[in-house]
This record gives structure tokens, sequence and C-alpha cells, in this order.
């Protein structure tokens, strides 16, 4: 068995499985290099942006070619506690969505065949 874990780990070794997520300052760096505004002005747009989609999800807020955030309320329903197997309810509440846009899903996975 131990054999099967080395070779496996030389194998994956060098091998970038999953790439980082950019962070903010790197989506303004170059969001400001792609537009030509300061850094600053690239962060600020970035936060002004959070801002309103914050204020404005009640209502849904669209980002074209991205995707829409929306509330949405939920029944309440029966669950089942995994640790004892008891049943329990949960109550209703309401919870953050975000629904992906056809033109990102189609850029990123490619057209449905």
């Amino acid at each position: 068995m131990r054999r099967g874990v080395e070779t496996k780990r030389r194998q994956m070794k060098g091998r970038n499985l999953m790439a980082k997520a950019m962070t903010k300052s790197q989506i303004a760096d170059h969001l400001s290099k792609k537009t030509g505004v300061t850094k600053k002005i690239a962060t600020q747009f970035l936060e002004e942006l959070a801002a309103i989609s914050y204020k404005e999800a009640k209502n849904s807020f669209t980002i074209p070619g991205l995707g829409k955030i929306v509330l949405v309320n939920r029944k309440a329903r029966m669950g089942r506690n995994p640790a004892t197997g008891e049943a329990i309810k949960i109550a209703a509440k309401r919870v953050v969505k975000f629904r992906v846009a056809k033109a990102a899903k189609d850029a990123i996975l490619g057209p449905k065949k």
C-alpha cells in the first residue's frame, strides 16, 4: 500500500492541481492595467460595485455577462440530525443566491453540445 502512495505523490509533484483564486489586489491591478486608471481607482470601483450589489440584492442585482444576485425565501422543512438520525424542523429563512449568466457559463465551460 505504501508503495502506491509514493508513486501517486511523485506523479502529483510539480503539477498545480488547483490554481489559486485572484485576490482583490490582483484584480484591481489587472483592471488598472487594462483600463489605464490607477490601482487606487480600480480598488474603489471594486468596493463600490460590491456596496451597490449588497444594497440592491433585495431587488436582484445583475452584472451583465457575469450573473445575478437574488434573495430567495426558503420554506420551513423537515431535516435530519446526521449525528443522531433524529428528525428536526428547519425554520424558514431568506438566503442570497448567485445565478451565473449563460454567457459566463459558455465562456468558462464552452458551448453546450
